[in-house]
């Protein structure tokens, strides 16, 4: 076991640096490995029996955290979703399944089981895709989150029909309970959770996190999605849907965000096991024997659900857009139809050959279902007879036709509404756009010039004016979404002021290149307001105080640059680029800087800025370009690199 892990992480650290140089997701990196690696192709990591369940751990940790983002109220919405949705589904899936099942000549009652489980979808993969591209709370995200609860039920059902219909007449009867077992269990399950998550876990969180241990806390959380998998699988039920239950009940807890955060490693490494385990199952010979075969399967298979879940969702009320995105979401097989068919092959209902062509078809599925979703958006616009663009484009342009001199706020966040609300004061007329559809519902329903949409998209710019505007705010909460927002602004709007907001200074060259007026990096300009009114406080006329704050600003927070790391530094910023730190170099007596000037040791090509250089507790004019003596201390500014090396030029004289 302890070699597989270890050939299992290091392939796939391998496998996801070269698929994040292709822009492909890394959950794809994590199937290939599994595929390349498994007992089907290069045998280097053999099957344990620990692996699956280990494996399995993951969409755990994964139900969970997503339940931590679903309150109780907001489920109780979904109702009609889950129970009516999901069943239409599930029902409109398997039949036509069925059918092409029986066709290939398998008995009827195998063929309804075995297509029940393709008609069943992906939770694993949905869920964290949706995750990453922010569509949880979209309408096709809701959607494809409230069936894939319902498939759930319909899994542990199905599994229960295998025995029944592979042993014959004495079990007969139990396949008529199976259901109201399953969905009695479910609720025994909720109402049990329900009673310890509002009487019992608060407490307990509130005298963890009194004891203010950060492990305490990480334990708590891990012991408390173990515990809620294990009483699940003692019931007999998925164990994705029990951790599900237990975040879901936790997410009007204070502590959501804590917990949250504490898991996300072990669900992020356990989940990428787990497509590792999927991709073993898969036999890579079929492929060279059985290609076109797979690849007709895989088509039928894309094809026939997409098109019932979108019928489905157009037959309900839904728009066209959601309706082909749901559909998409829900196209692919799921993980649970590689247990349904390995049952059914020990069973006898299934011959090796067909299960293995069942398998293959359903991974492929699985495997193209990243692309579909982040190709979604264009599929379902041509789908739906329209241009490529958001579908409000033509809406937002017409409820801002009247819209001159006004301001543009791209993201709607916190920061976005409080300009807002200055803006209000002064009766200054703005509109703004924001890609959370949840903020935009809650914000439109008292403000009529809230839309949604991604303000990286040039027409939808143009929809709301940008080249009429005053000015135009970019505050959106990532740096590269800012950069091109930043991008399209200016060319669609040259000759309008952008300002632009970010969380510190890692990207302002390149959003000043791009095109922005001012940057603020936000945690420089709080840092600012704190020490003038530290300033004030200590005596100083609040008119000088306010003059150093205009001269930091006007030298671009020149002075702010860069930070003394500690025991434990984040030395990445949020995009995963270097941050800017500050470190002291002391030289000593033997130094190859010692003797030398400032400007002959050519600090700046090695990538580093010179902050400062201080002898004998006094600071150096640099523009004199000092000549360097031992004990004097060089305060270098740069990412670690850079000063790594800038470090070893001075003391040792290798660039």
């Amino acid at each position: 076991m302890f070699v597989n892990l270890l050939i299992i992480l290091a392939a796939s650290l391998l496998a996801i640096a070269l698929f994040r140089y292709l822009k492909l997701p890394p959950l794809l990196a994590y199937m290939s490995v599994g595929l390349a690696l498994g007992p089907g192709a290069l045998g280097w990591i053999e099957q344990h029996e620990d692996l699956p369940l280990l494996a399995e751990f993951g969409v755990v940790f994964l139900l969970f955290s997503l339940g931590l983002e679903f309150s109780l109220p907001r489920m109780l919405a979904l109702r009609r979703v889950v129970f009516g949705l999901g069943s239409l589904q599930v029902v409109a899936c398997t039949l036509p399944l069925a059918g092409l099942l029986y066709l290939l000549d398998l008995s009827l009652a195998a063929a309804l089981v075995i297509g029940g489980g393709l008609a069943l979808s992906s939770t694993a993969i949905v869920t964290k895709e949706l995750s990453s591209l922010g569509e949880v709370f979209s309408p096709h995200g809701q959607n494809a989150i409230g069936v894939l609860l319902f498939q759930d039920l319909v899994a542990v059902l199905l599994l229960t029909m295998i025995p029944v219909i592979a042993g014959g007449g004495e079990n007969t009867v139990s396949w008529y309970w199976a259901l109201p077992i399953t969905l009695g269990k479910a609720i025994l399950l909720f109402i049990g959770l329900m009673a310890v998550s509002r009487w019992v876990l608060p407490r307990l969180f509130h005298e963890v996190a009194q004891a203010n241990t950060a492990e305490l806390f990480v334990l708590l959380a891990l012991v408390l999605v173990l515990i809620t998998a294990w009483l699940t699988h003692l019931l007999g039920l998925s164990m994705a849907l029990g951790a599900f239950l237990a975040g879901m009940l936790l997410g009007e807890s204070h502590y959501r965000h804590q917990i949250e955060a504490d898991i996300r490693p072990f669900r992020d490494v356990l989940l990428g096991l787990f497509f590792v385990s999927v991709g073993m199952l898969i036999d890579l010979g079929l492929f060279a024997s059985h290609g076109l075969t797979i690849l007709a399967m895989t088509l039928i298979l894309l094809t026939l659900k997409t098109a019932v879940v979108t019928l489905l969702v157009r037959l309900r009320g839904g728009d066209t857009e959601s309706a082909w995105r749901s559909g998409l979401a829900l196209a692919q097989g799921g993980e649970f139809c590689f247990a349904l068919v390995a049952q059914a092959q020990i069973s006898g209902l299934l011959a090796a050959e067909i299960s293995g062509l069942i398998l293959a078809a359903t991974f492929c599925s699985m495997a193209v279902t990243p692309l579909l979703l982040r190709a979604a958006p264009k599929i379902a616009a041509r789908l739906a007879h329209r241009p490529p663009s958001e579908g409000n484009a033509e809406a937002i342009s017409e409820a801002c036709q009247s819209q001159h001199q006004h301001v543009l706020i791209c993201g709607f966040g916190r920061v976005g509404q409080s300009i807002g609300r200055i803006l209000r004061l002064e009766g200054i007329p703005f509109v703004a756009l924001d890609n959370d559809p949840v903020r935009v519902q809650e914000a439109a329903a008292g403000e009529h010039h809230v839309h949604f949409g991604d303000s990286r998209r040039a027409e939808l710019l143009a929809a709301l004016g940008a080249e009429r505007a005053s000015l135009i705010v970019v505050a959106a909460n990532h740096a590269e979404h800012a950069l091109e927002t930043v991008r399209s602004a200016r060319k669609m709007a040259p000759g309008v002021p952008i300002l632009v907001r970010t969380r510190d200074d890692a990207h302002l060259a390149e959003l000043q290149a791009a095109g922005a007026t001012e940057v603020i990096p936000e945690v420089l300009e709080s840092s600012l307001m704190l020490a003038s009114h530290a300033l004030v406080l200590l005596g100083l006329p609040e008119q000088q105080a306010q003059a150093h704050v205009d001269e930091v600003r006007r030298n671009r927070y020149h002075l702010l640059h860069g930070f003394y790391h500690g025991a434990q530094p984040n030395l990445l910023d949020g995009q995963g680029k270097p941050r800017i730190i500050l470190h002291a170099v002391t030289l000593s007596a033997d130094a190859y800087a010692c003797r030398r000037t400032l400007a002959s040791l050519g600090l700046p090509q090695l990538g580093v800025e010179i902050q400062a250089v201080r002898r004998d507790d006094r600071e150096l004019p640099l523009v004199e370009n000092p000549s360097l003596q031992a004990g004097d201390i060089l305060l270098l500014a740069g990412p670690l690199e850079a000063i790594e090396t800038a470090e070893a030029h001075l003391l040792a004289g290798r660039p």
